[in-house]
């Protein structure tokens, strides 16, 4: 299975990168050009999404599940990779409830920021998995820098969940005051 696997994450990697760069440009423009791209948004995150569930269940078939999760990298590496395919749902439910609007005002921003640490999480999933075939990238080394090990189980700390609490609700916060500035 894994040469399955190491097949079928390049298709989600390809459509939510091409997804970001698609977001950061509407978010950037309202042209013409920006708004075609625009359209085809919803089915590139769809097809993100169903190709990521499906490249995830593989995944989970390389290797026994007491395999993978008796390494730290392993476990880091399934943690990260559910993590990316729950992101992109979101970003994919949102750009689709809310439609044209999520472009309107302080909301366009919003989207473009989501869509930046989405492309973050889903280079530190494939570094991971890299990491577990033998493929060394220097994202390790920044995030090293940045306090994290690889190859040392990911703890959160309660400090880092205050923070990232925080910063949910302040999201939540600008997102609906732009929804009621924008219905005004």
């Amino acid at each position: 299975m894994a040469p399955y696997h190491v097949v079928l994450v390049h298709f989600p990697i390809a459509l939510w990168m091409t997804a970001t760069l698609i977001i950061i440009f509407r978010a950037m423009s309202d042209g013409p050009t920006a708004k075609l791209f625009d359209r085809a948004l919803v089915p590139l995150l769809s097809l993100g999404l169903i190709s990521g569930m499906v490249a995830f269940s593989v995944g989970l078939m390389v290797w026994p599940w007491e395999t993978i999760s008796a390494s730290a990298l392993g476990r880091n590496h399934v943690l990260t990779a559910s993590w990316t395919v729950a992101y992109w749902a979101v970003i994919l439910y949102v750009r689709w409830a809310r439609g044209e609007r999520v472009w309107d005002g302080l909301s366009r921003w919003v989207k473009a920021g989501l869509a930046g640490l989405g492309c973050g999480l889903l280079g530190i999933t494939g570094t991971l998995g890299g990491h577990l075939v033998g493929i060394y990238t220097d994202v390790s080394t920044g995030l090293r820098k940045m306090g994290w090990d690889v190859y040392t189980t990911f703890y959160v700390p309660d400090s880092t969940l205050i923070v990232l609490a925080i910063i949910s609700a302040l999201l939540v916060g600008i997102g609906v005051w732009a929804g009621r500035r924008n219905t005004q």
